[in-house]
Formats: structure tokens, sequence, C-alpha cells
């Protein structure tokens, strides 16, 4: 690995005061009354030692509302009243620095009413991103949101983007890790082919990568941002203390603050990487909902679905008949027949084999629902959702599903062998 990586590992108190108000230990009982913490993130480490990572530098914030310590203050607020950190900007990823953006969208440029920091649009644009570091004179940036543990969940793009840009002008780069709430225990499903390049998956890692930001920011300076930009980015890595890859969100005692508007609860996020796919068919994926990624339907599908699903005995999961109507987005106002997806096994349950199975056995009951194009016709969603345009054509000419999930057996192994010298936690016990 670069000798630029400064893994941190600071220990401080069980109970750091930060601005007057007491942090609840580790093992103790959560700020909202929740079980005992075990996790710290790295806000927390960095803010247990004075801030003094950043101190004495021009500091460029990439967050949303997902930045937080455990007491629910966003560390921008908790930054920016310490007076040890030089926040000279903020910079938002889609849906915006504050949340207010839906699926697709960032937020225009705003003074923060509650700091006066400028916060700025930087969803989706590497060469504007490299201009906004240069022109608020940014000399470290620092990252910090939720991520969810899937390659086409934008923000580790954002985060790719940010990094290219700051090696670019030499700027530092420091990742606040926090915990991959489905778990980092392997990485699943099928890895992008680079010719299937978007900004829902910008380079060769795997659906399900199994991954923190910290690892991935790890890898994706080793393996990617040197190759583009001809330097790695100077990156720090202020690592969790407590949390191993075989954990669940639900296992670390912290709150959860959804990252998107579509995902409301960790349960959402473990479902997320397989049903997701739906976004690639006609079928409404849960979107206007109050159960995205979760209810899965369209207007003419009823009982056989599930009962199809249910004979087909995927592991970790069950399906109940359901019927559904959006507020908004594919089949708004309509009543939809179709499955609510239940994860009885977490350990179990493959999101992207469930998925895809799923497809199958629509296809196969309800054909009329098929593919939504993307830019045109011939230009497939699913293709840039799963990386690998093979895993279409495959379930179109009727392949099983242990044929499709064979698609992508030996491009994982690969990726597999890439992510083991970038992973920091420990992956194996509990």
């Amino acid at each position: 690995m670069s000798g630029k990586i400064n893994r941190r590992r600071l220990f401080g108190g069980t109970a750091a005061v930060l601005g007057g108000a007491a942090l609840p230990a580790l093992g103790t009982t959560g700020a909202s009354g929740g079980p005992g913490r075990c996790v710290k993130t790295g806000i927390e480490v960095l803010a247990e030692n004075g801030f003094a990572e950043l101190a004495g530098q021009a500091v460029g914030v990439v967050s949303n509302p997902t930045g937080i310590l455990p007491d629910l203050r966003h560390e921008v607020d908790l930054m920016h009243e310490s007076g040890d950190v030089d926040i000279v900007a903020v910079f938002g990823p889609e849906h915006g620095f504050r949340g207010t953006s839906q699926a697709g969208e960032g937020e225009d440029y705003f003074l923060d009413p509650k700091t006066g920091i400028p916060v700025f649009n930087a969803y989706n644009n590497k060469d504007r991103m490299a201009e906004l570091f240069a022109e608020s004179g940014v000399e470290t940036v620092v990252f910090d949101i939720q991520d969810v543990g899937s390659r086409f969940y934008t923000y580790i793009w954002t985060m790719y983007l940010a990094m290219e840009a700051a090696a670019s002008l030499g700027l530092r780069f420091v990742v606040l890790d926090r915990p991959n709430p489905v778990s980092g225990a392997a990485a699943s499903g099928p890895v992008l082919h680079p010719e299937h390049s978007t900004f829902v998956g910008l380079k060769p890692i795997a659906q399900r990568h199994g991954m923190t930001v910290g690892e991935l920011a790890r890898l994706f300076n080793a393996e990617f941002v040197a190759e583009s930009v001809g330097t790695e980015v100077d990156l720090t890595v202020v690592e969790m203390q407590g949390w191993h890859g075989r954990m669940h969100f639900e296992d670390t005692g912290l709150p959860w603050v959804a990252p998107s508007p579509n995902m409301p609860t960790p349960a959402t996020a473990a479902l997320y990487p397989g049903t997701c796919l739906f976004e690639a068919t006609a079928l409404s994926e849960g979107r206007g909902t109050t159960q995205p990624f979760q209810l899965i339907g369209a207007p003419e599908i009823d009982h056989r679905w599930a009962e199809a699903l249910g004979e087909a005995a995927l592991p970790g999961t069950m399906f109940r008949e359901a019927y559904f109507k959006p507020t908004f987005s594919k089949w708004a106002d309509a009543v939809c027949g179709g499955v609510e997806v239940q994860v009885t096994d977490r350990d179990a349950f493959d999101p992207v084999r469930t998925a895809l199975a799923m497809i199958i056995a629509q296809r196969e009951a309800f054909g009329q629902y098929g593919w939504r194009d993307q830019d045109g016709p011939g230009s497939y969603w699913l293709d840039k959702l799963t990386g690998n345009q093979e895993i279409r054509l495959a379930v179109e000419e009727g392949a099983g599903i242990d044929e499709v999930t064979g698609l992508w057996t030996d491009d994982l192994a690969a990726f597999a062998d890439i992510r083991e010298s970038h992973l920091i936690y420990r992956r194996k016990g509990r």
C-alpha cells in the first residue's frame, strides 16, 4: 500500500465532552436510549483528538445529513462551533448537503443559515469539483457520508471524483469512516465491465462490494486514481473503533439517518443491492411508497408471482403477496400487484441472486413488463446497473438462476483478490 495512507488509530476516553455535551460511552445506553454502542465512527475519533488531523488547514467537507455524531449533531456544526477547524466550504452530493433533493438531483449553491458556510453542488461533476476546490481555497478535503454497500449508490463515486480532483490539485483527502450497514463480510454480484461505466458505477467493483468507504478510498487510490490523474491523492483514513466486517448496522448501536429519501432503514439497505435492479424494469421498485425496494410490482401482476417465488425457496427470504399504489415515480396513482420482500436471515440472504431470481420468475409469469431503456432504444439500464450485458442476454434467453449467477464467478474472484489488500477491519467471527 502507498506510504501516503495514514491509518489513524486514535484512542481517546470513552465519553468525550464535545461542545459542552458528553457523548454516551461505548457499551452504555446510546444518546437516544437505544442499545449500548460498541462502535465509534471516524468523526468521533477525530473529535476526541481535538481535530488535530485538520489543524491549521483550510477544510472543505463533502457530506450530507448522515455526517452526524451519536448525539445527532452534524459534524459541520460541531467543527464550526469548536473553533478548531477552519471550514471554508461544504460540498453536497446527490440529494444535497441537507438532503432536500430527490434521486438524480443535487442542491443549488446556498449559504448555510446555521453556520454561514458556502455550500456547493458537487453531484456528478469532476471538472467543476476541481474548480470549486481551487476557488474556495481548500487545502484538505474531508469526506463523511454513510454508504449502503452497493456499487450503484452514488456517494462512493462522489468520493472517487473528489479524490481525483484533490489529487490533481495536490490537496489532502481525509475519509472519516463509517460502517457498511449490510456487513462487509464478502463481496458479491457482478463486477462492472468498463464499457458500462456511468455515475452508477464508474470503476470495476462488485455490485455488493463489502467494504467501508475508508476501505474503498484505499482501493480507489491505489487502483484507479493514480492511473487517471498520474499520482495518488495524499489519503488519510480515520478509522472506526469497535467495528468488524461481520456486523450489521443494528449491531453497532449507532443511530440511523436515512442517507437518501428512499433509504429509510437499514433493512432497506439490505435489499437495495438486489432489488434496485427493478429500476431497470417496467415494474415499480416501491418508490412512492413507505417501503421502497421492498414492495415490487405493477398493474395486472397478481398472486402467481408470490407463489412462484415461494416455491423457489430462496435462502434467507420470504415473499408476501402485496398490493400498493405509488404516489410518485413508476405507476404513480395506479394499483400495483406484486410482492413484499421479507429478509428472514441476513447472513443467508443474497440480494443479487434473489433479485435476479425474482426477475426470471416475473418474466415467466408476466412477460409484458420488460426492460427499461436508458438514453434511447437498445440502451438498457440493467446493463448499467449490473455492469455486464451478458446478464440481461442470459435472462432473455431463458437461463436459470444458477447459470446467470455463474456469469460473474471469475470477475468476482479477481475483484476479491484486489479487495483483500485494501481491507482495514477483520472479517472473521462476530
